[in-house]
């Protein structure tokens, strides 16, 4: 008989060998682990980020994996790893990939954390820790791929909440050199500790999703490691009894090839969104065709003048969790069409600043939103490899004045370049690191294979 699901998993995860990573997908995943300690750094000076440490620092248990930017500060690793998931996600700034859902921020704080739990004869190497974080991703793919529901923007459970969970054990089993047994497992537990509801999308809640991804994934690991078992079938689709197809209403698994020459990692196939603001994803969308046609306005009247418009359309897909007509929150606003559209007209620009409350707030912004109408036409569907997003303004003079985002800078499809990427982590690390440490940390992960201990990242 063929290979269950499940165990074909374990069986990859115990396999992969450094030697599997191709030049590409080394360099792509050593860009994401820039990317997303420069959000953790950043999201380290949030609200929702500080009330999670608080809550961590209630723990009396021993104190040896770091927080993101508290110097001297450590936790219990799955803590460590907790409070950093959170700070990853607290301001919607980390990667995204395709089906939807957010890699990094799941994995690369779990691997951190178990990086400095390890006694000093056992760390593992930079190569070692690339390949881990390669693994939680891998397994995170193949698992979104397993529903075409995936491929759409999420209605029921929030993904990194789920294949989160599992690409964080996966990742810290093979970090933490688990048997294939051990392996699966560890995934059957992790099984057991996922999935968080889409309702609480734009709440402080929904940095828990990637906190609670990255500690409970870290926490199956360990608890496969000592000896507790869970279903060996649960990634298999089984008549009658739901394991991991729990999760989706359309599920169909297939076994995971082995690695080596007939296994192509998915990063190799399709590269990774990093955004230029902290907002969700298909805000880009729409920031970026409003920013088409505002510099239409302003090179016909001049400068840009609210007061000359009658009304925006926006379309945009149907999406209830992100159609947000007047947010209140800064939460809401990152996960607002309506105020990503106006924000970028009236200021030209979108950045950190633009979800205070006090930007939320301003009169302009809150008559700009006020003149705003939501369409979704056919073809705009709610999946980010397909969906566009579309501002036109409506003049009183009769003039109408469209602008049309199809692929905004940042997406797979148009990556970051190097330059922009450095910019980026540079700017987000200097809210709490130095500028000595900044390129210290750039020349770490850009050489990351020939690290001798990763717990130094």
């Amino acid at each position: 008989p063929d290979e269950p699901v499940t165990g074909s998993f374990a069986s990859f995860i115990h396999a992969a060998r450094p030697e599997h990573l191709s030049e590409t997908v080394r360099q792509r995943s050593k860009r994401m682990i820039l990317d997303s300690i420069g959000v953790g750094l950043v999201g380290s000076t949030t609200r929702v980020f500080d009330i999670a440490l608080r809550y961590c620092r209630l723990y009396s248990s021993p104190p040896v994996s770091s927080v993101y930017g508290k110097p001297g500060v450590k936790l219990s690793p799955t803590l460590a790893a907790f409070t950093n998931g959170v700070a990853t996600h607290s301001m919607d700034f980390d990667d995204t990939w395709h089906p939807a859902t957010h890699p990094s921020g799941a994995v690369l704080p779990t691997l951190l954390a178990a990086s400095q739990m390890l006694p000093p004869n056992t760390k593992p190497n930079g190569l070692e820790f690339l390949l881990a974080f390669n693994v939680g991703l891998e397994v995170q793919g193949r698992l979104m791929h397993f529903s075409t529901e995936a491929h759409d923007i999420p209605k029921r459970f929030h993904p990194p909440s789920v294949v989160g969970t599992l690409g964080s054990a996966a990742a810290a089993a093979k970090l933490l050199s688990l048997s294939s047994a051990q392996c699966r497992h560890a995934l059957g537990i992790a099984a057991s500790l996922a999935g968080a509801p889409m309702a609480n999308a734009a709440t402080q809640a929904k940095p828990l999703h990637v906190g609670n991804a990255a500690r409970l994934g870290l926490e199956a690991a360990l608890l496969a490691a000592r000896g507790m078992e869970a279903n060996p079938l649960i990634l298999d689709d089984i008549p009658g009894c739901s394991g991991f197809s729990a999760f989706y209403s359309v599920y169909q698994p297939r076994a995971l090839p082995a690695p080596g020459e007939q296994h192509q990692f998915l990063l190799e196939k399709q590269d990774i969104a990093f955004k230029r603001f902290p907002a969700h994803l298909g805000m880009h969308w729409v920031v970026d065709a409003a920013l088409s046609v505002r510099n239409l306005f302003v090179d016909s009247a001049g400068c840009f003048s609210p007061s000359l418009i009658r009304s925006i359309v926006l379309k945009i897909p149907v999406s209830k969790y992100i159609d947000r007509p007047f947010p209140s929150s800064e939460h809401q606003a990152r996960h607002s069409f309506q105020f990503s559209a106006c924000a970028a007209l009236l200021d030209g620009e979108v950045g950190l600043g633009s979800f205070s409350e006090s930007s939320i707030q301003r009169q302009e912004l809150r008559e700009l939103l006020h003149k705003v109408v939501v369409e979704h036409p056919e073809d705009n569907v709610a999946n980010f490899d397909k969906m566009y997003g579309e501002v036109a303004l409506l003049l009183h003079s009769g003039d109408v004045l469209t602008g049309k985002c199809d692929t905004f800078y940042g997406h797979w499809r148009k990556p970051l370049s190097k330059e922009s990427l450095l910019k980026k982590f540079r700017s987000n690390a200097s809210h709490v690191l130095p500028e000595e440490k900044i390129e210290a940390l750039i020349s770490l992960v850009d050489n990351l294979e020939e690290l001798s201990d990763s717990s130094q990242l």
